[in-house]
């Protein structure tokens, strides 16, 4: 008897990009594999907890450890989950945070823009 391999698959927002992956792969490895960028410095060991993202539905990732819970803290309200630790078990809809650099840059885009306009 020869064992059915089931994929899904995981859809990263905001960047609208899919992958299809085998159940079992965590949420890290779907991003890399995807080509999409999360921040570790830890290499997906849950210690540096640089690599949050939201979860669209709970459902589509394996159940949260009590050391990703210990590490999160009320964050787990907010469906944050460690993208190295959460492993897929249905197709899910993922939430990237915003990346840093770009979010300083629009930032100041925006603050040029406001001050152009008291002229």
């Amino acid at each position: 008897m020869r064992c059915v391999q089931i994929d899904y698959y995981v859809h990263f927002l905001p960047i609208n990009k899919k992958i299809k992956v085998r159940a079992g792969i965590t949420l890290l490895r779907a991003a890399r594999a995807a080509n999409v960028a999360i921040v570790t410095r830890c290499g997906g060991n849950s210690s540096c907890l640089m690599c949050k993202v939201t979860v669209k539905d709970q459902q589509g990732v394996s159940m949260i450890t009590e050391q990703e819970k210990h590490k999160l803290g009320s964050l787990v309200e907010s469906n944050i989950r460690l993208a190295c630790q959460a492993k897929v078990t249905q197709s899910v809809v993922v939430e990237l945070p915003p990346d840093p650099l770009r979010a300083a840059i629009a930032k100041q885009l925006q603050k040029q823009k406001e001050e152009e306009n008291l002229w």
